[in-house]
């Protein structure tokens, strides 16, 4: 029994269920696609699965194995394509983990335009904000928003991002408008939860000199959309990159202040584990990315117009 075949037959069954189902897949009698399974946990010194009278649940061991195996299977796939189809199309699965607001609102649309480019290709992707392990879990690629800290993973930087101070005009007309950062602990703010200091806010004055400002919290959340609709209700003053709250100040639901000041910027980067050799569908994407996001991104022209109109 060949390695790719218990392994194909250890995919299917991941995939599909049950041994049963993978059989079907695989037009294979349930015995053989058992048989397969049963030679791989034995080559390889472990259990694959737990298993039940019901079902059939991967164990930790199983779990990476199939992260891994997965792509391979993926990337041979892509490497037959490759040579079979004259305009070598892209195929196979990407794996893509980004922050929930900027995949959402932003990365969405870019996958819906690359996959009508290229619908051979299959999306798996992860919208969450939490710090997600490309390695650990699979991912090919991911988007970070944030002061990268040194890794093994590789960056590309796709954007930078502003970030801005701002209000919904009642909660200004209530409250008054603050003309200095200080200003900001006689007021309402909300903040995002997880920012590793969320109620310390930093601006950088005119001199160059960063202040380290300790605002009044009344709220905090883990999701920049709803902190963006609270400041739209007049609950609070918002500190937020402008990828989230762009639509909302070209509209004027939100108003910037403190604009004398500057607040340290966030760049956005496609990250990917280092591989010898980088499949050409991930290459692809990324470098589609980049061309995208290329100059002043979209989101930033909110903070050009006009005020006073």
């Amino acid at each position: 029994m060949s390695h790719f075949e218990e392994i194909k037959a250890f995919t299917q069954i991941v995939e599909a269920g049950s041994i049963t189902a993978a059989a079907e897949r695989l037009s294979l009698a349930k015995s053989a696609v058992s048989r397969r399974l049963s030679e791989l946990e034995q080559r390889l010194g472990v259990e694959l699965f737990h298993r039940t009278t019901r079902k059939m649940i991967l164990t930790d061991s199983g779990q990476g194995f199939y992260i891994r195996s997965s792509r391979i299977l993926a990337d041979l796939e892509e490497a037959e394509n490759a040579v079979s189809q004259a305009h070598q199309e892209l195929s196979g699965e990407l794996r893509v983990a980004a922050p929930l607001s900027f995949g959402v609102m932003h990365l969405g649309p870019a996958i819906t335009e690359f996959q009508k480019l290229h619908p051979a290709i299959r999306f798996d992707i992860d919208f969450n904000d939490r710090q997600i392990d490309l390695i650990q879990e699979g991912f090919d690629v991911g988007i970070r928003i944030a002061d990268l800290e040194d890794s093994s993973l590789i960056a590309r930087k796709l954007a930078s991002n502003s970030v801005v101070v701002c209000a919904s005009p009642d909660y200004l007309e209530k409250h008054g408008t603050p003309t200095t950062p200080e200003e900001l602990s006689d007021h309402n703010c909300l903040t995002y939860s997880y920012l590793s200091n969320p109620n310390q806010w930093n601006f950088i004055d005119m001199l160059g000199q960063v202040q380290t400002i300790r605002i009044k919290n009344s709220m905090q959340s883990n999701s920049g959309n709803y902190l963006r609709d609270a400041a739209i209700a007049g609950l609070g003053i918002l500190r937020q990159p402008t990828f989230i709250a762009y639509d909302a100040i070209k509209k004027k639901e939100l108003v910037p202040i403190l604009q004398d000041y500057e607040i340290p910027r966030v760049n956005a980067y496609a990250i990917y584990p280092p591989t010898r050799h980088l499949s050409q569908r991930v290459r692809t994407f990324i470098d589609f990315l980049v061309d995208r996001y290329a100059g002043e991104p979209y989101w930033e022209t909110c903070l050009h117009q006009d005020s006073s109109k």
